[in-house]
């Protein structure tokens, strides 16, 4: 998952669907676009620290993230309009199920704010 907003600081979310499932890292880049439209960033090595904990009974649809100002949400998919809806429906449900908004208070906020970047 090449996107370039996982950037040192960032705290990323991914869905875990197997039990005793394994996480790679790797891929560093000096640079990239967005949406890698060549298929490739400025490929570089990486000295890198992470730490990873497994949030039991948290369930989330698509990868998330924080960073010091924005919440975000990943969608994957082919067209790239799917992604987008995938993206824009699992923000929806992190502002109501974490957040407590409705649904309709939820809509409004990403009507107004919603900032959409191509990975």
């Amino acid at each position: 998952m090449d996107y370039k907003g996982l950037v040192a600081g960032v705290t990323v979310f991914f869905s875990v669907f197997a039990e005793g499932a394994l996480f790679h890292l790797g891929d560093g880049h000096a640079i990239q676009g967005c949406g890698e439209i060549v298929g490739t960033g400025v490929e570089i090595s990486l000295d890198i620290r992470f730490t990873v904990q497994v949030l039991k009974g948290k369930t989330i649809g698509w990868q998330r993230g924080e960073s010091d100002t924005h919440w975000f949400c990943i969608g994957n998919a082919r067209p790239l309009d799917q992604a987008l809806q995938h993206a824009t429906t699992e923000m929806l449900a992190m502002l109501t199920k974490d957040y407590g908004l409705t649904a309709s208070e939820a809509s409004l906020l990403l009507g107004q704010a919603v900032e959409y970047e191509v990975a």
